[in-house]
């Protein structure tokens, strides 16, 4: 099995991070593809910065055909560009926000999220929202860390990330903990032993359920709005973005 995964930041370090993080999630046999844009934001803390994102992810979905994957993984937790990567592949496409909700919803009765910038934590309300979970999650908490700090902070960020964790299960009375941004996957095992419950990363649901997805036999819908984009012209430095005829 191959599995796509697409950072839709630019920043190497965090793709590589983001493939390690995958790789130790998948099962035997399945191989992780890590790709990331060509353009774009460094990372992604506001809507300017996912707007652009999930144009990069457009392209780099563009260029999946020649790498025949079984399925594909967006790895930003506001999940962008996500919508448009089911139009175009046939197979399925998760985003790691929404594996993460679904795996906390059946291991804990109510789960809250803890996030880089506050600034972000509304993002991920509408998203809970969106995908149905709005009752299940009992508080999304920001640490304003800033995403490439995750890289860089060590001990110290780790620390921040945990404290926060700890006061949003006693204040929400939660269950469970989902790490709100896919540079945290390598904390999760961590936090998990230290904090005494689930903790979820969104890169390693996302794979397991890809995974589970293939094994089923599933695939995406192209009825309706996950049809195929109709071709058309693009201009400007989107005309290679245009999807073909055929394809």
């Amino acid at each position: 099995m191959k599995i796509l995964v697409i950072n839709p930041n630019t920043t190497h370090a965090m793709t590589q991070a983001i493939k390690n993080a995958a790789q130790a999630a998948a099962g035997p046999g399945t191989e992780v593809l890590a790709v990331q844009p060509t353009f774009g934001p460094a990372s992604i803390e506001c809507h300017y910065d996912e707007a652009i994102a999930a144009a990069g992810v457009a392209e780099q979905v563009r260029h999946a055909a020649t790498l025949k994957p079984d399925a594909a993984v967006i790895a930003c937790f506001g999940d962008p560009g996500l919508d448009a990567a089911r139009e175009a592949l046939d197979v399925p496409v998760l985003g790691i926000a929404e594996a993460a909700f679904h795996a906390a919803s059946l291991v804990a009765t109510g789960f809250s999220v803890v996030t880089t910038l506050t600034r972000t934590c509304r993002t991920a309300e509408h998203l809970l929202e969106r995908y149905g979970f709005g009752r299940v999650c009992r508080g999304v908490h920001g640490t304003d860390i800033p995403v490439l700090a995750l890289e860089t902070g060590g001990d110290t960020v780790a620390r921040r990330i945990e404290d926060a964790a700890r006061a949003a299960l006693a204040r929400d009375r939660s269950g469970a903990i989902v790490l709100g941004c896919a540079g945290m996957a390598p904390l999760c095992a961590r936090l998990s032993t230290r904090l005494g419950v689930p903790v979820i990363d969104g890169v390693a649901a996302a794979v397991a359920l890809s995974e589970a997805l293939v094994r089923m036999g599933l695939r995406t819908s192209k009825t309706g709005d996950y049809a195929r984009p109709p071709q058309k012209a693009y201009s400007g430095w989107a005309a290679a973005l245009g999807w073909p005829a055929g394809r």
